[in-house]
C-alpha cells in the first residue's frame, strides 16, 4: 500500500484533550500510504493527548486554524476525545475549516466524539453517521440518522465509534482517497 497517497494531503483537527490513538493510528496508517499529514489546531506548539482519562502523549501541531485552509487539503480527520471534542466544536475557525471541506466535497473522516464538530458547523443534516453511543441524539436532533455500526461511510462522511473500529475507519479513509486520487 506504500505510496498510494503520495499526492494528497490531509489535514487532522484536534486540540488538548484528543483521544491520542484516534490521531496517531490515522496519522501513522496515512503517512504509510504516502500521504502528507497536518495537524491543526487552535494554537501552535504541542496539543496534549489522553488514552482515555490518563494523559497520553504530546503531538506536534503543523499549523494553526488562522494558518490552514480546507482547499489546501484532500480530507480531514476529526478524532475524538471528550475534552478535545467539546472544546473544538466551539471555534469558528474548526467549524469554517470542516463547512468549507464539505462544501467541497472532501472526504470528512470523524472517530468516536469528533462527531460534534460537524454537527456544530451544520453539516450532518442528511447523513448516516455512526459515533460514541451518547453522540447519538445530537447526530438526530441535527438531522442527521445514527446507527451503531463499526464503520459507516456515507456521501463524503467516513465515521467510526471507537478505538476498536480503527483499521476499519483508516481502510476506508485510504481507499476512498486512493479511489479519488485514481491510485486504487
Amino acid at each position: 500500500m506504500a505510496n498510494i497517497l503520495d499526492n494528497c494531503k490531509v489535514a487532522i483537527l484536534a486540540m488538548d484533550g484528543f483521544e491520542e490513538v484516534e490521531l496517531t493510528e490515522p496519522r501513522r496508517a496515512l503517512k504509510e500510504a504516502g500521504a502528507q499529514v497536518d495537524v491543526i489546531s487552535q494554537k501552535g506548539g504541542e496539543i496534549q493527548g489522553f488514552r482515555h482519562v490518563d494523559k497520553g502523549s504530546k503531538i506536534k501541531v503543523d499549523r494553526t486554524f488562522g494558518g490552514a485552509k480546507a482547499d489546501d487539503y484532500d480530507a480531514v480527520v476529526l478524532p475524538g476525545g471528550v475534552v478535545n471534542s467539546d472544546a473544538i466544536r466551539l471555534i469558528p475557525e474548526a467549524q469554517a475549516f470542516v463547512r468549507a471541506a464539505n462544501d467541497a466535497h472532501k472526504p470528512i473522516a470523524v472517530i468516536c466524539h469528533g462527531g460534534w464538530l460537524p454537527v456544530s458547523a451544520g453539516i450532518v443534516k442528511g447523513h448516516t453517521m455512526t459515533s460514541w453511543p451518547s453522540l447519538q441524539d445530537d447526530i438526530r436532533n441535527a438531522g442527521g440518522r445514527w446507527v451503531d455500526e463499526a464503520m459507516v461511510h456515507d456521501g463524503n462522511f467516513i465515521t467510526s465509534r471507537k478505538p476498536d473500529d480503527l483499521p476499519a475507519f483508516d481502510a476506508e479513509l485510504i481507499s476512498t482517497l486512493a479511489a479519488a486520487a485514481g491510485t486504487a
